[in-house]
């Protein structure tokens, strides 16, 4: 799956001279909390997210009344506290790397370029959703968590098997089992029953972990 496939697109973005007050608004309007900042050329020169804001807020020991600090952050820009160094990822990538890299960095969402031109964002909750589509968590059927032998033609037995019963696998998600000689797999399968699905799966020797109607 490729990201240009799952981000979200035409993203929300303010200019380096945008007030805090105004990036906090615009947050609140299109109900999101990260807002790419686009230079006059429409390059990428930064982010600011929902915490940097908080950050910028005043904190309890502050003296001042709500007007004076209405005042300074409708004052303060977003280039003074945005993040400039911003990790980016291409839209031609692969979800997964873009999942892996915001996992390492600890971060929670990925500006989307085409070369330098900024075409969308991918978030936690986008690669929630592929997460979800992933594991065809919104399709009815048996789910099937599975130990497999690590060697050609395993899987391929449980799909024929299943096709001979006129089931139809809706997901199979893959991934390294206990020990380098097992893979451990989940599957949703549609129309076939639980018990039928137990019996092929015993039938290729298959190790069930789960099985569960959904």
């Amino acid at each position: 799956m490729i990201i240009s496939d799952v981000m979200s697109k035409n993203p929300v973005y303010v200019n380096p001279d945008t007030s805090v007050t105004d990036a906090k608004a615009l947050m609140i309007k299109e109900k999101i909390s990260k807002l790419p900042v686009l230079d006059k050329s429409n390059r990428l020169v930064g982010i600011i997210t929902k915490n940097d804001l908080q950050k910028a807020g005043p904190s309890d020991a502050s003296t001042l009344d709500i007007w004076e600090l209405g005042y300074l952050l409708s004052k303060l820009k977003v280039e003074k506290i945005m993040i400039k160094n911003v990790v980016t990822v291409q839209c031609n990538e692969v979800v997964e790397e873009a999942a892996r890299i915001m996992a390492d960095k600890k971060i929670g969402c990925l500006p989307v370029l085409n070369g330098d031109i900024l075409t969308g964002i991918i978030t936690e909750t986008d690669l929630f959703q592929t997460f979800v589509n992933m594991f065809g968590a919104r399709h009815p059927g048996v789910r099937a968590m599975i130990e497999l032998a690590e060697k050609p033609g395993e899987l391929a037995k449980i799909a024929n098997a299943v096709a001979e019963k006129n089931g139809n696998i809706v997901s199979i998600v893959t991934c390294e089992g206990s020990d380098v000689s097992k893979r451990d797999i989940t599957m949703k399968i549609s129309n076939i029953s639980k018990s039928d699905i137990e019996d092929i799966l015993n039938s290729c020797n298959a190790k069930i972990l789960d099985i569960r109607e959904t």
